[in-house]
């Protein structure tokens, strides 16, 4: 069986013809390769924007920062006074002016004038009770003058009786003298019963006298209560209503403020009106950062409440000991409490202010400064990336002291100059791969 074979040459297609198609191909494939490499070569590269910043020349600080709470430097704090079972029934706003002589808390005064009454009616009762007695002791000392005179009138009678002994019998004579005898017996017996009720009668009247001292003194005691039951302010001011330790509040927050209603314990601070004349920042130091502060040292104050400006202070107290605060769970934490008065003021500031300090520990005004993140480390010394147009060059630089952002440029750098915040190679290695 015979097999088909393709012929080399197609019909009318000559050599000449195919040596000239080969040559095209052959052009065309160079073209294309070099397309795709200029695609390769162009197209393939990636723009990298490495982030820069300007040498500057500024303030270089070193500083510790904490939180703390503004607070006024002289106030009046109003506490519960020395009476049993008070419960606050009237209570100022807080944060509210108050003018001197104005009410700031009152208390429930219904226990202690029902005390009050019950007094008045003891002190009358003892009163009753001494008139009494001391018409019964007068009746009493009637009735023992009578028998004195009785008695003495008596004896003299038999006395006289007796002398008639010489002109009598003298069996007469001798029961006249035994009369004297009895008659001296009852008078006797008639001074020593007086005698007795005297006694008597003092250590009654004594024993009324100091009762009645008693309720004279619980009935003052009841007055001065009911003359404590109205707090007022002392002075003008501004109520700031502090926290009760012993309310039950939400696990993890601080104890609400006192509120009409509550019970209040003898001595327990309710309100207090600060003079806002004079205001202070109070401070809690971390352990780490008490060896770096001192006093005297300024502090730059922001208040939350007043965003829109900067305070001034100086730190002028500082605790020699830690106090430690206890955060439940059996967590606890150790910090020392400072202070510093503040220098300038603000009409809107208000104790209790939640503030951020700034404690300036070392200050230059004018060094030269690069971010932290701009320097790299270069064959074991410190090294930046200086832009040059569309290039960046290594350049060595001395550096001196640093802080969280900053760090201060001895040598190698001028004001004004480029350098990249990144290594500009690691930055194009990045950018290739996305």
């Amino acid at each position: 069986m015979s097999k088909d074979l393709k012929p080399k040459q197609r019909i009318g297609q000559t050599a000449g013809s195919r040596r000239r198609r080969i040559i095209v191909w052959c052009a065309l494939l160079a073209m294309g390769g070099g397309g795709v490499y200029a695609a390769y070569r162009y197209a393939g590269t990636t723009t990298v924007e490495v982030p820069v910043t300007r040498v500057r020349r500024g303030e270089f600080i070193i500083s510790v920062k904490t939180r703390g709470e503004v607070r006024s430097t002289r106030s009046v704090v109003l506490a519960a006074p020395q009476v049993p079972s008070t419960r606050i029934v009237r209570l100022a706003e807080s944060g509210k002016p108050i003018k001197s002589g104005e009410v700031v808390v009152e208390f429930d005064s219904a226990q202690q004038e029902q005390y009050f009454i019950e007094g008045t009616t003891n002190v009358r009762a003892a009163d009753s009770e001494i008139v009494k007695l001391k018409a019964s002791q007068t009746m009493t000392d009637e009735m023992d003058g009578m028998n004195l005179m009785t008695a003495e009138y008596n004896l003299q009678r038999s006395k006289l009786e007796a002398s008639k002994a010489e002109i009598l019998s003298e069996i007469e004579g001798a029961k006249n003298k035994i009369d004297v005898g009895i008659s001296e017996g009852q008078l006797g017996q008639v001074k020593t019963t007086i005698k007795s009720h005297d006694v008597t009668q003092e250590a009654d009247l004594s024993r009324l006298n100091q009762r009645k001292d008693k309720t004279l003194r619980d009935l003052e005691r009841y007055k001065s209560y009911l003359s404590k039951m109205v707090i007022r302010a002392p002075n003008d001011g501004i109520v700031n209503l502090l926290p009760n330790f012993r309310a039950q509040g939400s696990w993890g927050s601080a104890p609400p403020p006192f509120k009409e209603g509550d019970s209040v314990w003898t001595g327990a601070a309710i309100a207090e009106i600060p003079d806002l004349s004079e205001m202070r920042i109070e401070l809690k130091l971390e352990e780490v950062d008490r060896g770096k502060i001192k006093l005297s040292q300024q502090v730059r104050i922001r208040v939350d409440a007043v965003p829109d400006k900067e305070f001034f202070a100086d730190l002028d107290w500082i605790s020699p000991i830690a106090a430690l605060q206890y955060r439940g769970m059996g967590m606890s934490e150790k910090s020392f409490p400072a202070r510093a008065t503040l220098k300038n003021l603000d009409p809107r500031l208000r104790p209790g202010m939640s503030a951020t300090a700034e404690i300036i520990i070392e200050s230059a005004p004018k060094a030269l400064l690069v971010p932290v993140r701009a320097s790299f480390m270069r064959g074991g010394k410190p090294a930046v990336y200086v832009q040059r147009g569309q290039e960046f060059l290594v350049r060595t630089i001395e550096v001196g002291k640093r802080n969280d952002s900053d760090m201060v440029v001895l040598k190698g750098l001028n004001e004004g100059e480029m350098v990249a915040m990144e290594n500009p190679a690691e930055a194009a290695k990045r950018a290739k791969k996305l």
